[in-house]
């Protein structure tokens, strides 16, 4: 049973602070690049707590984490940021344009922030369908033990071909708040604090399934940290640290995009093009392209893989259309189920990264020699940077991630790409504001609100 609940929601408050000046990528897609522009644009950047620049001299008594902590009880302190009066849900919608479209269609996606009550995945309401890695838990864990405090949301999915959560969510006044993003999606929030509503909701979503889209490894930090608070304690299901803060998007709505993540291998030895694509015909059929325009490489692609996998391998100066053998049953396949063997980022992995060209899951686990790369543009540049070799992809479709993750299978590490992604910052949930409200039940809050500051 899925069980969501409305918050008193932390955000900035639009009379100190511009939106668009503090609010954030998700931690994990923040580059060098980006954090510095995010320190640039505000001392009130929400870059300082999720991803904080590391300073010589940091000790176990002054580093990232603990610089983190500071500066959000200040900025709390200070005004700069505000708990909301009443516990919310909060409508969120992102405008934006589907990439790679030759329309350019403008596309809206629309979903809700709540509390999610964390389940353990044997408990079958909460899925995962990609694997993870340590070190980013470890991170993730430092920042909550110092903060107490999530500042961004666990994307998660739910059925409803119906639309039945989406038309009880319908804004009848402006927006909350509006911003727009450095990749020009338009993101706008609604404060919903009806109790019926939000109790329509509830009722809603408590028999859905559960998939995590992005946020696996947040997810699985606040399920390590939910864990560490209850040693040696009595559980307690309503103590702030038995949710987590999340976004609920409907996966059967038109507004869900995966985008494909490339991979680009690098610092390979004694790399040879010509015994690469021999062994590689072991696996699939070779069509050597020539020199196409990555426009048409990627039409091609797209094409071939309506009927089947289709791979696209690229050098600097050569690109091949890779379409897999009909019946191919190789050993390295062994054990997989047919969900899996269907899936292109299997057979690349397992097939090429791996048998081709040597690589271990240990190296593609700890990217060894292996970039992930959401753009073909950067791509070609890393190819003429002197990159060995850059495998392009289609994107997996939702029917193949809801059958992969319902089956209690993951796969390989980014394999899905969501977007646009979810900003970091729009709402926050501090630990301590929920528990100021563990008496309050949400039949007692007065008044209906949607929309206000």
């Amino acid at each position: 049973m899925a069980k969501i609940f409305p918050f008193r929601a932390v955000r900035y408050d639009p009379r100190n602070v511009a939106l668009s000046q503090v609010v954030t990528q998700p931690y994990d897609k923040i580059s060098p690049e980006m954090q510095d522009r995010y320190y640039s644009a505000s001392p009130y950047n929400l870059v300082r707590i999720i991803l904080g620049k590391t300073q010589t001299g940091d000790d176990d008594r002054d580093n990232v984490y603990t610089r983190a902590a500071e500066s959000l009880a200040q900025w709390r302190r200070n005004g700069i940021l505000l708990p909301d009066e009443e516990p919310s849900v909060y409508l969120y919608t992102q405008t934006f344009r589907v990439r790679g479209d030759a329309e350019e269609k403008t596309v809206e996606r629309r979903g809700f922030i709540a509390l999610g009550q964390l389940e353990d995945y044997e408990n079958g309401v909460v899925f995962r369908h990609e694997q993870t890695l340590s070190k980013p838990k470890a991170d993730r864990l430092n920042l909550l033990r110092a903060t107490e405090t999530h500042c961004g949301q666990i994307f998660m999915l739910y059925s409803d071909p119906a639309g039945e959560v989406e038309a009880i969510l319908k804004p009848d006044m402006p927006p909350t708040s509006e911003v727009t993003d450095e990749y020009a999606v338009v993101h706008r929030l609604w404060k919903i604090s009806d109790p019926a509503t939000i109790e329509r909701v509830q009722a809603k979503i408590a028999d859905k399934k559960l998939i995590v889209a992005d946020g696996h490894h947040r997810y699985e930090t606040a399920l390590n940290y939910r864990n560490e608070q209850r040693e040696g304690n009595e559980v307690d299901e309503d103590a702030p640290y038995e949710r987590v803060m999340m976004t609920f998007v409907n996966m059967d709505s038109p507004g869900v995009v995966i985008l494909p993540t490339h991979r680009v291998v690098f610092g390979l030895e004694n790399f040879r093009l010509g015994d690469v694509i021999r062994r590689v015909r072991d696996y699939f059929r070779v069509e050597d392209l020539g020199r196409p325009t990555l426009a048409d490489a990627m039409a091609g692609l797209r094409k071939a893989g309506v009927s089947g996998t289709a791979l696209l391998a690229l050098t600097s100066n050569a690109a091949f259309l890779l379409r897999s053998r009909e019946g191919l049953d190789h050993p390295l396949l062994e054990g997989l189920s047919q969900r899996q063997r269907a899936l292109d980022v299997v057979k690349l992995h397992k097939l090429i990264l791996e048998e081709t060209l040597g690589m271990s899951e240990e190296d593609i686990r700890q990217q060894k020699h292996i970039k992930y790369v959401r753009e073909a543009s950067d791509v070609l540049k890393l190819l003429n940077d002197g990159a060995n070799i850059a495998f392009l992809m289609n994107p997996v479709s939702i029917e193949q991630l809801r059958e992969v993750a319902f089956a209690g299978e993951v796969m390989p590490q980014k394999s899905t790409d969501f977007y646009p992604k979810l900003l970091s910052g729009l709402t926050i949930y501090a630990f301590d504001t929920a528990a100021q409200d563990s008496e309050v039940q949400i039949q007692t809050v007065q008044g209906s609100t949607v929309g206000g500051h």
